[in-house]
């Protein structure tokens, strides 16, 4: 006796959690501010309530190019340090790293310093160049592998912490092969912006401006040695437009972005105009202090993706660690510039291969059709229980139902996403539900034939029935985790209907359904029972 009010008590609580942790699924307008917070309904995935789908393509070249870059300075340093002649290190193509020396001796110097320092560098061979001598070195092509690689993880990584910023609920974002990223964003309200938050590279640079270069002349092409032409963005108050003037910075990078610990949109007083107040780290704020330091008088341009973003003097010293990017920004433009650069900078460059857009309506349709298709499945499958085991069918009917509620009170309480190949799960876990309680009613049948009592015949039809439905739903739940662990897109959503409608089935088949029994038989003499 006890046994059953307990049985029921928990039967009865799990129920009624259940209907009102799924309600703001349903009637969200309707229910209270404070209902709503504690329970979220059922999120949907890009099919059902429209979004975005894009598969993005990873320039890898730039990243192995950029590593040599950053190899080229390191080389630079290490020769003036070892006080090595030489005219130039630059970087020839996209793996090559060429060195002008003057001599022989200078080459074995080279030689022995890239070999201590730089494992990773192959030597290239050597040629002369009048009385020069250049020295050539190849990264290693199992590094560039490995940079390529690693580039993609990164351009995953750098992504999902743009997008958690943004605030998209449940994104998907995953590598397809060796350079593609795919990128899904169920609800997004606004594409454009959401595409150009992805897809700029936000590569921060400062570099010192070549005061003694002519900007004109470098328009023409007249460019002198180690400098390069960018373009600062100026605007023009009053009117929102900019104007770009060309500006002759130094190729060679001061620092990078890379050392930045925060980026915060701040309001200019003077012009009650938003900027982007920067913070370095521990070894960034260091370094702007040795760059301001050496170049008082000078003046440093922030470069953003190759654009000027401003270009101010070096007035003192800046021991602090902090900077700002000022452009007459909108409050938009400063609060995404300020999610790129905290997210961190793409170590290469991507370029949008594919963009569907499934729209809103689309997903209603989707919904609208999922829920035809769910109910016509359970009002056959209701009737034809009904029409065969009589009452016994109304009994497995209303477990069906309880199975559908905690179902649905799993996914919210898991924060799982609903998508419409997860509506075939759950239209699939309907009809397991069904089949576990007709194994269970045949054993039932098969007892009472060979003369047993009412009460006898179901407690031997549920222990008989036990381990094998036990069997063919671990069975089919280990398959389901599998498809979850390894699966994509479509198929992670219909496991997880899958998996967690199986725990459902166990439990509402062989726990409730035989609570009812029970119930039903209690101080009752039952000489037939309707099954």
């Amino acid at each position: 006796m006890s046994s059953l009010k307990s049985r029921g008590v928990l039967i009865v609580a799990l129920a009624l959690l259940a209907l009102v942790a799924i309600a703001p699924t349903f009637m969200r307008d309707s229910l209270p501010a404070a209902w709503t917070k504690t329970f979220d309904p059922v999120h949907l995935g890009l099919d059902l309530q429209g979004g975005m789908h894009l598969i993005l393509g990873v320039d890898t070249e730039k990243a192995v190019e950029a590593r040599l870059d950053g190899l080229v300075d390191h080389l630079d340093n290490l020769l003036r340090e070892k006080d090595v002649v030489y005219k130039r290190v630059e970087r020839t193509g996209n793996d090559l790293l060429s060195v002008t020396i003057y001599d022989k001796e200078a080459a074995t110097s080279l030689d022995k310093l890239v070999k201590d320092n730089l494992g990773i560098l192959d030597d290239a061979g050597e040629t002369e160049d009048g009385s020069y001598l250049i020295k050539r070195f190849r990264l290693n092509s199992n590094e560039a592998q490995a940079i390529r690689e690693m580039s993609v993880r990164q351009v995953v990584e750098t992504m999902r912490n743009r997008i958690d910023q943004f605030g998209v609920s449940e994104p998907i974002l995953q590598q397809e092969g060796a350079d593609r990223v795919l990128v899904q964003l169920p609800g997004i309200k606004d594409p454009e912006r959401a595409i150009a938050l992805l897809g700029k590279t936000a590569r921060l640079e400062f570099k010192m401006v070549a005061e003694d270069a002519d900007p004109q002349a470098a328009v023409r092409g007249e460019l002198p040695a180690g400098t390069q032409l960018l373009y600062e963005r100026r605007p023009e108050r009053g009117t929102g437009k900019f104007t770009e003037t060309p500006i002759v910075v130094e190729e060679k990078t001061a620092m990078t972005g890379d050392l930045l610990s925060n980026a915060q949109v701040r309001i200019d007083s003077r012009f009650n105009e938003p900027y982007v107040a920067i913070d370095f780290n521990a070894i960034g704020a260091k370094r702007f202090d040795q760059v301001t330091a050496a170049s008082v008088g000078k003046r440093m341009a922030i470069v953003l993706d190759n654009t000027v973003y401003s270009a101010p003097v070096i007035r003192e010293r800046i021991s602090g660690g902090s900077a700002q990017i000022s452009g007459s920004f909108t409050e938009q433009e400063a609060t995404d510039l300020a999610i790129i650069l905290r997210a961190g900078s793409l170590p290469a460059p991507v370029s949008i291969l594919e963009n569907r857009t499934v729209g809103p309506s689309l997903g209603r349709d989707s919904i609208a059709q999922g829920k035809t298709a769910v109910t016509l499945a359970f009002i056959l499958v209701a009737v034809a229980m009904i029409l065969y085991y009589r009452w016994s069918g109304v009994v497995a009917i209303a477990s069906v139902i309880l199975n559908l509620v905690l179902l649905l009170c799993a996914l919210v309480f898991f924060k799982a996403t609903l998508t419409l190949p997860g509506i075939a799960g759950i239209a699939l876990t309907l009809g397991m539900a069904v089949d576990a309680n007709v194994l269970i009613y045949e054993r039932i049948r098969e007892e009472a034939r060979l003369g047993k009592s009412p009460r006898a015949a179901i407690d031997a039809g549920f222990e008989k029935a036990f381990w094998t439905i036990m069997d063919s739903n671990l069975t089919t739940l280990l398959s389901g985790l599998i498809l979850f662990q390894f699966g994509t897109g479509p198929v992670k959503g219909f496991a997880v209907t899958l998996s967690v409608g199986i725990l459902t089935t166990l439990f509402t088949a062989m726990f409730c359904s035989r609570w009812i029994f029970d119930l039903y038989l209690q101080n009752r003499v039952i000489k037939r029972l309707s099954v």
